[in-house]
């Protein structure tokens, strides 16, 4: 049975999210730079570096090859720093550039094609800071590199039957409060399950 893929999974919303699709009787499987804990026994639990394209491709082939061609990837990783305009080095803004743009270019290639090729698919990315912030210089160019990335990509493959979108949060995420990762993961399930019809390419969570 064909699932989801969550790549990017920590104890915030990329472990919410994969609860909420398991919630719904989709298998899951978990991409993280670390192992991680599976959600129950049937969950497929992969490690891979979003920054390193070959390990990233060789994860998503194993989630295929046990769950099947996933019914929606959600590309969650991102390197999240304070960092002001001068404090990093170049190899410290590639580092952060490979896991908040180039990484999510890659599983799109990796994925896209087929679900457009079946008709069908939901590709959803994790966006924030709707405005630059001078504290945060590499997420500020990262998430707006990967808002125009999601554009582009909904463009090719909308046509196609595939909803491309991206779920912006636009504050600290943190249990209990207005960032609650639960709260946010109801939005990729409603962007997966939106009607073609009404299909948007993002939503604000804040």
């Amino acid at each position: 049975m064909a699932g989801a893929v969550v790549v990017g999974v920590g104890p915030g919303i990329g472990r919410a999210v994969a609860r909420r699709f398991a919630r719904e009787g989709l298998p899951v499987a978990l991409v993280a730079r670390r192992r991680v804990e599976p959600l129950d026994a049937d969950t497929v639990v992969l490690t891979a570096d979003a920054a390193v394209p070959e390990r990233l491709g060789a994860a998503l082939d194993e989630a295929a090859a046990r769950l099947g061609p996933p019914e929606v990837v959600v590309y969650n990783a991102a390197l999240v720093r304070a960092d002001a305009l001068g404090e990093l080095s170049v190899d410290e803004h590639q580092r952060a550039w490979a896991v908040n743009v180039l990484g999510a270019l890659t599983t799109a290639e990796h994925v896209l094609p087929g679900m457009a090729a079946r008709g069908r698919g939901s590709f959803l990315v994790t966006g924030g800071m709707p405005e630059p912030v001078p504290g945060y210089v590499s997420l500020s160019l990262g998430k707006a590199a990967a808002r125009t990335l999601v554009d582009l990509l909904d463009r090719q493959y909308r046509p196609a039957g595939v909803h491309v979108a991206m779920v912006t949060v636009a504050g600290a995420v943190a249990p209990g409060t207005a960032f609650d990762p639960d709260d946010i993961a109801e939005h990729y399930w409603r962007l997966h399950t939106q009607p073609r019809e009404r299909w948007v390419r993002e939503v604000v969570h804040g």
